[in-house]
């Protein structure tokens, strides 16, 4: 279901109009839940790639579509200690480091933890990251052996990313539910939990012109989001999850038809968050605003990705305060996007039980 603009806006009016915030707030549950969150409010983020190698080779790779694979990779750490001091002078209090696999450059993480803390690292867990640098890591998971020994081109991927972090308190490996591997996802989540590793979910969302086997259809995406439902019941202590969370990356729309993307590939104003802090930088450390956003060269109509979801979704505050049962929801995706990207952070559990639909939105 398309909506224009105007319609969209009309939709948020409606759905914020219907209780006043300090209506919802009376609920012992919900002010508790409000309080806790709010807490982390202050965060902005910016991503950094940090190197263009990689020890791996995926298909359907982000990093390897568009122009910044080419950039020449600065090596330097001196240089990454003084990039992070001028982005904490402009405000930047999160970071992101990505590229191809950051933990070929362990000094230059390291420089970037040493002046920028919270933050996140997203590796393919291959090679182990120092304990010294503290932030957050997202292990990615793209299936069971045989499916990363086909997709992402490493035998008995697995068990060396288990090796290496399990019960780590850094690490939350994430699932990416692609169109091939949805079957498989129920004996890794089994296998990840059995190890004591947290687990949360990814939807694969294409780079701009890619056409291979990991793209969804309308089918495989109803398929993920009974696949996530399933797993969050059955491993509520090791899956870091909400309900609403597979409602919004699940949906036929992607996040920006359902929630117009902040960031500012997709977001001319230079105004207000986002669009005037974040930016996206290449591994020889220039950044281009026309290019910015979280996953750089995804197809912007198929985006599903978790990592938009962390912030558009929960810039969407007035959209979710028609009813009790929606703001409960969007506090559980908040929760839950706190716990996967802050250390020390422990996700509560989810006060809306059921799968509530995006408000004003059909899921498919």
């Amino acid at each position: 279901m398309k909506r224009s603009p105007a319609k969209l806006e009309a939709v948020e009016r409606e759905l914020s109009s219907k209780w006043k915030f300090s209506e919802l707030l009376e609920d012992p549950n919900i002010l508790e839940r409000w309080e806790k969150v709010r807490k982390y409010f202050f965060l902005r983020e910016s991503t950094y790639d940090m190197t263009n190698r990689c020890n791996i080779k995926c298909d359907g790779c982000y990093y390897y579509s568009g122009g910044k694979q080419f950039a020449q990779e600065n090596r330097d750490p001196e240089a990454w200690h003084k990039l992070m001091k001028e982005e904490k002078a402009r405000g930047i209090t999160y970071v992101v480091l990505a590229g191809a696999e950051p933990a070929l450059v362990p000094e230059s993480l390291q420089a970037c933890f040493d002046e920028i803390n919270p933050g996140c690292i997203a590796s393919n867990g291959f090679k182990h990251i120092a304990k010294s640098v503290g932030y957050k890591i997202h292990v990615s998971v793209w299936g069971n052996d045989e499916t990363s020994a086909r997709v992402r081109k490493v035998k008995n991927l697995m068990p060396k990313q288990i090796e290496n972090y399990q019960g780590d308190p850094r690490a939350v490996f994430v699932y990416t539910f692609c169109r091939a591997n949805i079957p498989e996802t129920y004996d890794v989540v089994k296998t990840l939990a059995k190890n004591n590793c947290k687990v949360t979910f990814n939807v694969f969302s294409a780079p701009v012109g890619y056409t291979g086997e990991l793209r969804h259809t309308p089918e495989t995406l109803a398929q993920t989001r009974r696949a996530m439902v399933d797993l969050l019941t059955e491993y509520p202590e090791h899956v870091l999850f909400s309900p609403y969370s597979a409602v919004a990356h699940t949906s036929g729309q992607g996040l920006h038809k359902l929630y117009k993307c902040s960031y500012p590939r997709m977001n001319p104003s230079k105004a207000v968050g986002l669009g005037r802090s974040f930016r996206q930088y290449r591994a020889d450390l220039t950044w281009d605003r026309s290019a910015s956003c979280c996953v750089p060269d995804t197809d912007c109509e198929d985006c599903r990705h978790y990592a938009s979801g962390s912030a558009v979704v929960t810039a969407r505050l007035y959209r979710h305060t028609g009813n009790p049962d929606i703001f409960k929801s969007w506090l559980d995706y908040v929760d839950t996007y706190l716990a996967v990207w802050v250390m020390g952070y422990d996700k509560g559990k989810n006060l809306c039980k059921h799968s509530e639909p995006a408000p004003g939105f059909t899921l498919d």
